[in-house]
């Protein structure tokens, strides 16, 4: 599972020029599943994402979390986080999981989040094209991947 993990004061997410998710400050992720996913790469991610200190202090420092500001999440499914890039010009997406794996995981992902951080997380809609908005703060932006813990 991998997370492209983006500090916004302000993200939105439209289908069919209709807004379905937004938050304000806080996070927006860009999440990607594999096959191989399961529960416990859910549970590390989440944790990671509501401990990860890179939000301001009162001294401008990278120090509070997410939950020590109150911020909220937007989650967005995103299989092409997944591409192999290695032969031709032609992206392959065979490392990402397929619709009857990844969308219980994603939906999982969000609950565990939520129930987890007792923060707002909105969503986008699973396999649809989707049109993500955000002013990315910083800008932070930081890639962390499930398989990649140590």
């Amino acid at each position: 599972m991998r997370i492209v993990l983006q500090r916004v004061t302000h993200a939105s997410v439209k289908v069919d020029n209709l807004t379905v998710g937004k938050v304000d400050e806080g996070f927006l992720i860009l999440l990607g599943i594999e096959a191989e996913d399961n529960k416990d790469d859910i549970i590390w991610l989440v944790n990671k994402c509501i401990n990860m200190r890179i939000f301001s202090d009162q001294d401008g420092k990278m120090n509070n979390s997410i939950k020590d500001i109150n911020g909220s999440f937007l989650v967005v499914s995103q299989f092409t986080l997944h591409a192999s890039t290695k032969k031709g010009n032609r992206p392959s997406f065979i490392k990402a999981a397929r619709p009857d794996h990844a969308i219980p995981m994603y939906e999982e992902f969000c609950e565990i989040l939520h129930k987890t951080s007792n923060l707002k997380v909105d969503r986008g809609i699973f396999g649809a094209d989707m049109k993500v908005e955000l002013v990315n703060d910083g800008p932070v932006t930081i890639i962390i991947d499930s398989k990649d813990r140590k």
